[in-house]
């Protein structure tokens, strides 16, 4: 099979309601071009030639002013600080149409939005998260730090089997309608990760969070890790970004 372009923006430092909205801009996009091809397909049959455009696939990076978002699954209670605190704070909340439970996105965290057709690489949604958790799997690696998955929780963990050491160096959620994804991951960089101390990271008691410059003990390039994530979203999921 031939590898699939895919358009990518790095949007910088942006608050998380543009972004969200861009992303559902383009995911309807691609959702309304899926139901015109439909009934051209349906067209076609009847004589009638007139195909619209296909969908674009798009790979979306950046960086969220300190923000709490919470999943379709997730609980108000798994904040820890009242909405005056929120204000005062100077943090964002949203409800969020994703799934999962509360997470936090911050400065020097690279957040990922995919937004692909899925029917043009694999119908199983397992699968594409298995992907993201893939594609940051290899990115630490490359910073020798071990990444694994742990059972019945997706993201990226680090020693997720020792028990009183499990720590989350990235979080994962997605939405997917009509087979086209948005919403993502979240990998933590250089992030303060003093704002999670505020939320049940995850809705998961009892777990820590790292980051890679905290695994390192020392902080890391920002834009390289960027870069190193590019390569590696390319080498996951057989594409180009262009």
């Amino acid at each position: 099979m031939d590898k699939q372009t895919v358009i990518f923006k790095d949007l910088g430092i942006i608050d998380y309601k543009t972004a969200w909205d861009q992303q559902e801009e383009l995911l309807q996009a691609n959702v309304s071009i899926k139901s015109a091809l439909r009934n051209s397909q349906l067209a076609v049959s009847n004589g009638q030639r007139n195909l619209p455009l296909a969908t674009s696939h798009y790979f979306l990076l950046c960086e969220h002013p300190p923000v709490y978002t919470l999943g379709k699954s997730g609980k108000k209670e798994n904040v820890l600080m009242s909405d005056d605190d929120l204000v005062k704070n100077n943090i964002e909340f949203f409800d969020t149409n994703r799934g999962g439970d509360i997470t936090f996105h911050g400065l020097q965290q690279i957040v990922g939005y995919p937004i692909l057709d899925l029917e043009k690489y694999y119908t199983d949604i397992g699968k594409y998260l298995r992907g993201l958790e893939e594609l940051v799997i290899l990115t630490i690696g490359e910073y020798g730090i071990k990444g694994e998955r742990s059972s019945g929780e997706t993201g990226v963990w680090i020693e997720p089997g020792i028990k009183g050491k499990e720590r989350k160096i990235c979080a994962i959620g997605v939405r997917c309608s009509r087979w086209v994804t948005m919403h993502g991951f979240a990998l933590n960089v250089n992030t303060d990760l003093g704002y999670f101390n505020n939320i049940v990271p995850c809705g998961i008691e009892n777990k820590q969070v790292t980051s890679i410059e905290k695994e390192l003990g020392h902080d890391v390039d920002y834009a390289e890790a960027k870069e190193k994530i590019k390569r590696n979203f390319e080498i996951v999921f057989d594409s180009v970004l262009q």
